[in-house]
């Protein structure tokens, strides 16, 4: 199984903030209800198309303030991964934020696709701590 790891992002607000957007799908779907295909969310669960594939994710694990675990539903993602959105608190208003994607892929995937999901990783990791930055105080 393959490591990826994206770049630590500071997001200005306190983990628990953070933590009470990132640990429910249901709480994404004003930033991405209209980004991808048939958008669907409950608290635990999603799932959406993607270029013309049905992705179905779950939270397997939550641990507040500190992280979150998703992983692929039933019948919904055709590898095995896990994908973990990592808070950790350096102050009050100082929260760092990492993206660790642990992936099942065979040698010629690596060569394709390795680069590209580390890629993926670093701008996702940006743009979560974009949005948190930029979000009204709650």
């Amino acid at each position: 199984m393959q490591e990826y790891i994206s770049k630590q992002q500071q997001v200005l607000r306190p983990a628990e903030q953070i933590y009470a957007v990132i640990s429910r799908f249901d709480n994404l779907t004003p930033a991405v209800g209209d980004k991808v295909e048939e958008w669907q969310a409950t608290e635990d669960t999603c799932s959406f198309k993607a270029k013309g594939f049905t992705v179905r994710l779950r939270m397997e694990e939550r641990e507040a303030p500190r992280h979150v675990k998703i992983v692929g539903d039933e019948g919904g993602v055709p590898v095995d991964f896990a994908f973990w959105i990592q808070l950790h608190k350096v102050s009050e208003t100082d929260t760092r934020l990492r993206l660790v994607l642990h992936i099942e892929l065979n040698m010629m995937m690596k060569m394709m696709i390795g680069g590209k999901l580390q890629g993926a990783l670093d701008q996702i990791a940006e743009g979560i701590a974009r949005a948190m930055n930029q979000a009204p105080a709650c």
